[in-house]
This record gives C-alpha cells, sequence and structure tokens, in this order.
C-alpha cells in the first residue's frame, strides 16, 4: 500500500513537537484535560503545569452536556466543568493565559461540534486560532462531513485530527485520512473512554497497519492508564494519550460535600510526572517512522 505523502512544512507546533521527538526517538505524552474541571481556578493551575510536569502534547476537552462517546468518568468532568461556569469562550482564555507563558507545547481541542455550531464555526476557527490553539478532535463528525469543520478548520490553519478504531478497515481507512492533519488518533479499544485497558499485542498491528496507509504520527488513546501501560505502548506509537486516569485525580480529590481539595492540581501533576517518566523510558521496537511533518 502507498503511504499518502507528508507535507513539508514542519512549522507547525504539532509538527516540530513530533520532529524534535522523533529526533529523540521516543514517543511523546499526550495529556487530556477537561477545560474548568473541577473549577476553572484549578483547571487553569493543572494546565500551566501539564508541559513543565512531562506532556509533550495537551488536549483540552470543551465540556458539553452529552458527550456520548466518553465513559462516565470524561461525562462527569464535563458536568463538574460546566456546572462551575465553564464555557467555549472561556476555554479559548484559558489556551490565550497558557499561551502567555508556553509558546512551544501543541494544544488541542476535543469535543463536540454541537458547541462549534452554536458558537459559529467561522467565529470560533478564527478565536481558536487567534488564542493559540493548534489542532481540533471533533468526534462526532466523520469524514463525510469534512466540510462542516474539517476543511474549514485547514484553511485557517488549524490541523483536523480524525479517529481511527480496531474496526476502521483497509477500505475505509484511506477515506477517513484523506484530510488528516497533524496526527492520527487510534482508539485502541471499541466502545468509550475510561471503561477497558489497551492489550499492546492487539495495538502493534493496528499501529502499523495505519502506517501503512499514513506518513503521519499515530498516536494511541484510550484505555492508558498506568505509567507501565504508557511505557508499553510508548514502544509502539509515537504518542501515548491519557485522560481518563487524569480525570479520576480530579474526582477522586474532593470532599465529603464535593469540593475539590487544594491538593487536586498537584496530584494529577504529579501523576503527570510518572506517566511521562514511563514514556521515556520506554525502549521502541524499532526507530519511530513517521515523517514528522503536519500535513
Amino acid at each position: 500500500m502507498t503511504a499518502t505523502p507528508s507535507d513539508p512544512r514542519p512549522d507547525t507546533r504539532i509538527g516540530k513537537r513530533f520532529a524534535a521527538l522523533k529526533a529523540q526517538n521516543r514517543a511523546g505524552l499526550a495529556t487530556f484535560v477537561t477545560a474548568g474541571d473541577p473549577t476553572p481556578e484549578i483547571s487553569s493551575e493543572i494546565l500551566l503545569g501539564l508541559a513543565e510536569a512531562g506532556a509533550d502534547l495537551i488536549e483540552i476537552g470543551m465540556p458539553f452536556s452529552d458527550p456520548m462517546a466518553d465513559g462516565p468518568a470524561i461525562q462527569a468532568s464535563s458536568l463538574r466543568a460546566l456546572k462551575a461556569g465553564m464555557t467555549l469562550p472561556k476555554t479559548l482564555d484559558q489556551v490565550r493565559a497558557f499561551r502567555q507563558q508556553d509558546d512551544a507545547t501543541p494544544i488541542v481541542l476535543m469535543g463536540y461540534f454541537n458547541p462549534i455550531y452554536i458558537y459559529g464555526v467561522d467565529r470560533f476557527l478564527g478565536d481558536a486560532k487567534a488564542a493559540g490553539v493548534d489542532g481540533l478532535i471533533v468526534v462526532d463528525l466523520p469524514p463525510e462531513e469534512e466540510g462542516e469543520l474539517c476543511l474549514p478548520a485547514i484553511d485557517a490553519g488549524l490541523n483536523f485530527i480524525y479517529l481511527t478504531a480496531p474496526t476502521t478497515d483497509d477500505v475505509r481507512l484511506p477515506r477517513v485520512l484523506a484530510h488528516a492533519s497533524g496526527f492520527v488518533y487510534f482508539v485502541s479499544i471499541t466502545g468509550i473512554t475510561g471503561t477497558k485497558s489497551a492489550a499492546a499485542g492487539d495495538v502493534a498491528g493496528h499501529v502499523a497497519r495505519i502506517r501503512d496507509h499514513t506518513d503521519l504520527p499515530v498516536a494511541v488513546g484510550f484505555g492508558i492508564k498506568t505509567p507501565d501501560q504508557a511505557a508499553e505502548i510508548a514502544g509502539i506509537a509515537d504518542a501515548v494519550v491519557v485522560g481518563s486516569a487524569l480525570v479520576n485525580v480530579i474526582a477522586d480529590a474532593r470532599d465529603t460535600d464535593g469540593h475539590p481539595l487544594p491538593e487536586t492540581a498537584p496530584k494529577v501533576l504529579d501523576l503527570v510526572r510518572d506517566l511521562a517518566a514511563g514514556v521515556r523510558a520506554a525502549r521502541p521496537s524499532s526507530p519511530h517512522p513517521f515523517g514528522g511533518f503536519s500535513r
């Protein structure tokens, strides 16, 4: 099979970060947290500490009342954030504040199309780009709906990252990857987030198959909860995505009345440090082969 060529323009934050990871011959750690969870203030504290704790890429969940592809942990995080007053404009404000401190770490917004549609697609893309967002993952927009957001996002200078799954076969993959950019997100399990663990043996075959179709880096997420699991996947993929495990730390760091504890952010960042150490200690089975460029 012929792989789709990478666009030789490593001038985006995502492209630069994957090029740097390739030069180090290691996988990256991508962390997911929901904007505004458990409060906007603590959420900002977590966000501002992620890169120093070892996150190579940051995914920020856009809170939504009906996150149908997510498991109970991330659903609850969205509800906590919405209850605390988080909105899409405030999410973009968090990115702006982050960019005042860190202009290198890539930020990807992840979520659903409804809040973007209500905000206004053109307005959202302009504001997201100006705030310092680098890419989008919108889980309920398949390639058949690329005209709604994917193609406008690319025109606006944002990467649009598509999800693939164990059920995405060789007939479907080229359609999914036709306008994918930044990296490919492989969902390592069937089902919703945070409910099962990924088996490295199964993941390896799927990652190899995706690489037959594209030169883009492949990130693997869903079901990765511990530093040991992260290390195992880091030997296979170009990036390891951890979300539910971090969100669970936030959920657990509450008093009997449900109020977040002062040590919430430090506990989350401690886990990120442990995950980063696991990823960095991994020994790839072969040099990471991706092109390292953003299409």
